[in-house]
């Protein structure tokens, strides 16, 4: 159940952010619906199992649903946008993104959710005690994501398209239930299980028929030719790292990477590609060496070997971009990627930046903006200062954003504004040439503003460089002063915004700005989020515990919710925490989806490690309630002790030492984070089922504290990755976890008391 959960999530969550063309808000939005969705299955579904004298064979036919509706669901999450009429690589609003990823998930989480319940209630047949054989199940489904996770990482996705995958883990569930529905020798089995033996053994053939058979790549092909209707894919393929698909119209390819067009050969688009590269190779002295940031391929590379450099050193993270590149070629990127002059190196930027061991004339951030947390990290301080030490003398650090020349909105001019004050916070001098796409050039040398039209064009006719659209003309246009004197006008602002790595700001403007464009009605919502603060987060939170201070006194019978509260702040915690480590190991050693990865299932190993511990130890303890309230204690020091663990000094890092020393402390506070965690839930059902009416309910106990743990992640994911750690930071946000399990201390603490 685990291992399928995981996987069809992250199958379903990639799927759909091609169809989305992702962004952190998206990525929120879908894991956000995958958790409420989960949760209401197994609580609203799950509750049921009590009143059901089938339930073993309800547990088959969730199942048996599942399988059916996973290729179902990846087959929609491709197609849906037929239905809103909305063109391949186009952005949809957030009203659209909500309700239909919530429907597409629908058929697949709410059984799932469902199967945790009927599984809890099931599995207690067979074992001792209803809290341990919760406990159980916790830990067995938890075992399985690990298993989940790791084989879909890093080998499934490598070799299989989605619905491969899918049919695997279909025809897994089928066997499954094919082999916990086969009658024992001597016992005739009720007319429902042959019913359901027959559907699982006609299913398992009829899975089985699809992998072994070209039918799965067929139907991969045929949705992959329906998402992109109008377009002729020739070829479509996942990496590690996302999804890349290739379009041919004519002799021109597209490269889509995760729905989003970045690369057109072998005509680009050539008016940003030549005002990037010209002005600031133009702007430079004598520029020898330069210095790409992803996006080079496709007309950036062959626009600076134009000029007399020595050396261009091109970073992309994902290696399978240029060797579609190589397979697709053109003569355009084929004599640009060639050239002896040119060295690809395959990793993040911000970590080869850091290790380089010389310096650049130019260095070009070919990211159009601070998109989502991983690409923030080329656009905040820490990274200027990064580049401004690899720069030689007189160096110019080049980068772009959205512009225009006609309105400036506040979300724009938040996100330009923020990015612009950091810049000037690490440059002496930024200047910035405004346009449908604002360039910014950033430098230590005063000769950066002293370049005007009349000498850029006597750079450009001495190095007699061969441009299509820059012209004398064109640079006379562009550098008129009446643009920047507007610009500067339209950019008042009183505030000033500093994007770090560990208070992202510049990802909470972009998705500001994106959710401007495409759902402008919710602006008011950013703006409002835009406004958070501690003080206002602290209020907040000592709101809620007055409110159910106040229901526990009118109502004692109501003190019991203090436990799903905890369970949920729990389920929230860990779910900022986990971000909190992630983002923050990107943020010191760059973008290494393995070690991520690591991350991920270490934090995973560790609930499976604290629920573990506290299983075999559950029917020992005497006092379940002093047990919990210290496991809220642990959480709330955890919290508070969290980001100053991450205090080291990023320049320390290049030390060995150091660098095999943090790397360690992150994989112990991953796991860490992952005990806390695993240590509550089999104590707090066995707390529940002790105060619960009768004796309690194991189904509803069960459906309920795992759909308030899955509740308090959902609103962590969503909360955390989008709003707090961008606009509050790592160490505030940190704090209000520990403030929010503190609340949920007292209650629990208050609870305690009026049950004694």
């Amino acid at each position: 159940m685990g291992l399928s959960g995981i996987v069809s999530q992250i199958i379903l969550l990639r799927e759909l952010l091609v169809s989305f063309s992702g962004n952190e808000l998206i990525i929120g939005i879908i894991l956000a619906n995958w958790m409420i969705l989960e949760a209401l299955g197994s609580f609203a579904i799950g509750k049921s199992v009590e009143r059901t004298k089938r339930r073993f064979e309800l547990y088959i036919l969730f199942q048996l649903f599942f399988s059916i509706a996973l290729p179902i669901c990846i087959f929609l999450s491709r197609v849906f946008k037929n239905a809103l009429l909305a063109s391949p690589g186009e952005a949809v609003g957030f009203t659209a993104i909500y309700f239909s990823s919530f429907l597409i998930l629908m058929p697949v989480a709410l059984p799932h959710g469902a199967l945790f319940t009927y599984g809890c209630r099931n599995y207690s047949q067979e074992a001792e005690g209803d809290a341990s054989s919760i406990g159980r199940v916790y830990f067995l489904e938890t075992m399985g994501s690990i298993v989940g996770g790791l084989l879909l990482s890093f080998y499934l996705i490598k070799h299989f398209n989605s619905f491969e995958i899918a049919f695997g883990i279909s025809l897994t569930n089928a066997v499954i239930s094919m082999l916990l529905l086969w009658p024992e020798a001597g016992h005739q089995p009720l007319p429902i299980r042959k019913g359901l033996l027959g559907l699982s053994c006609l299913l398992t053939v009829l899975f089985l028929t699809f992998m072994l058979s070209p039918l799965a790549r067929n139907i991969h092909l045929s949705s992959i030719r329906m998402q992109w209707t109008g377009l002729q894919v020739i070829h479509n393929e996942n990496s590690i790292y996302g999804n890349i698909t290739v379009t041919k119209r004519g002799e021109q390819f597209t490269f889509f990477t995760d729905g989003i067009p970045s690369i057109t050969t072998p005509v680009p688009d050539i008016a940003s590609i030549e005002d990037l590269v010209h002005f600031s190779m133009l702007l430079h002295e004598k520029p020898r060496s330069a210095l790409i940031l992803s996006g080079g391929a496709g007309g950036m590379i062959n626009e600076i070997l134009k000029y007399p450099v020595t050396s261009v050193d091109y970073v992309e993270l994902d290696p399978l971009l240029l060797k579609l590149l190589g397979k697709f070629s053109t003569p355009l990127t084929r004599s640009e990627l060639s050239d002896k002059r040119v060295n690809i190196h395959y990793t993040d930027g911000r970590f080869f930046l850091k290790r380089v061991i010389h310096g650049y004339d130019v260095i070009f951030i070919g990211l159009a903006a601070p998109v989502e947390l991983q690409t923030n990290r080329l656009f905040s301080l820490e990274s200027f200062f990064v580049a401004k030490e690899k720069m030689n003398q007189n160096g110019i650090l080049a980068l772009t954003l959205p512009g225009s020349l006609t309105y400036i909105g506040p979300e724009l001019r938040d996100l330009n504004g923020c990015i612009q004050d950091t810049l000037e916070r690490v440059f002496k001098y930024v200047r910035v040439i405004p346009g449908e796409t604002n360039l910014y050039f950033a430098s230590d040398s005063g000769m950066l503003m002293d370049v005007d039209a009349t000498e850029m064009v006597k750079r450009l006719e001495e190095r007699k460089i061969k441009a299509n659209l820059f012209t004398r003309a064109y640079i006379e246009y562009r550098l008129h002063e009446r643009w920047l004197r507007w610009f500067n006008q339209a950019m008042e602002r009183n505030e000033i915004h500093i994007n770090s790595d560990f208070r992202p700001l510049g990802v909470f403007f972009n998705l500001s700005y994106w959710n401007a464009l495409f759902s402008p009605y919710l602006s008011g919502i950013f703006q409002l989020a835009e406004g958070l603060s501690l003080k206002l987060a602290i209020g907040v939170v000592a709101g809620f515990a007055l409110l159910f201070t106040i229901l526990f006194k009118v109502r004692p019978k109501a003190s019991i919710l203090a436990l799903p509260y905890a369970i949920a702040t729990s389920g929230f915690g860990g779910m900022i925490f986990d971000l909190s480590i992630i983002f923050t190991f990107q943020t010191l050693y760059g973008y290494l989806y393995y070690q991520i990865g690591l991350l991920v299932t270490t934090f995973m190993v560790g609930v499976a490690a604290g629920s573990f511990f506290i299983i075999r130890r559950l029917d020992r303890i005497k006092k379940d309630t002093l047990v919990f309230l210290i496991t809220e204690l642990c959480f709330i020091c955890f919290a508070l002790f969290l980001p100053f663990v991450f205090l080291i000094p990023s320049r320390y890092i290049e030390k060995q030492l150091i660098y095999v020393l943090i790397y360690a402390i992150f994989l112990t506070m991953s796991f860490l984070s992952g005990v806390l965690v695993g240590l509550q839930f089999p104590v707090a059902t066995k707390i529940h089922l002790s105060i619960s009416p009768k004796g309690g309910s194991l189904g509803h106990t069960a459906g309920l504290l795992y759909g308030a743990d899955l509740f308090g992640g959902y609103l962590g994911g969503l909360l955390g990755g989008v709003i707090l750690l961008p606009i509050l930071g790592l160490r505030e946000s940190c704090l209000i976890v520990a403030i929010i399990k503190g609340s949920s201390f007292l209650l629990f603490l208050l609870f305690t008391k009026m049950r004694h």
